[in-house]
């Protein structure tokens, strides 16, 4: 981890590893296909073996509350951003324009601001984020995500379009 700093703005840039990411994503049972840009890294993970959809569900279907109360990851469903994390989560689709059940798509942003802190005001390393990064892709497949408003992050489980 580094802070940079730009005249009066200051910056923590997190000095990830992509073997080290795809051997987390390999752990929590996905596959990884990993880009790295200067400022981000994305990954395309699927569910390896899994036949039932990822746990990502609408928090405002009552369907779901007994998803809600278990939830210890929720996505803003109109940017994508995973609530209190350098995540972004995008749905991936097949050729017709529908969410594929066991896929997605991550972006982890490697530059924060430097007041940046995750929940209980704890701040954010390398080996922090490596921890949240494995427990959200359990949280997928074995807790649940909710989305809460918005429309461009579609669910995966419970009530969805036809």
């Amino acid at each position: 981890m580094q802070v940079l700093q730009a005249g009066q703005h200051k910056i923590i840039f997190l000095e990830l590893d992509t073997e080290t990411i795809t051997n987390v994503a390999k752990q929590a049972g996905f596959a990884a296909r990993l880009t790295e840009s200067q400022r981000n890294v994305a990954l395309d993970l699927s569910a390896i073996g899994r036949q039932s959809p990822l746990l990502l569900f609408d928090a405002a279907d009552p369907a779901n509350v007994g998803w809600f109360s278990r939830c210890q990851f929720y996505i803003d469903g109109r940017t994508g951003a995973v609530m209190q994390t350098p995540i972004s989560l995008a749905n991936q689709s097949d050729r017709g324009g529908r969410p594929i059940p066991n896929a997605v798509r991550l972006t982890i942003s490697k530059e924060l601001p430097v007041s940046f802190r995750l929940p209980g005001k704890q701040a954010l390393t390398e080996q922090v984020f490596y921890a949240l990064f494995y427990n959200f892709l359990n949280a997928l497949t074995r807790n649940g995500v909710a989305i809460c408003g918005g429309t461009i992050v579609k669910p995966l489980v419970g009530r969805t379009e036809a």
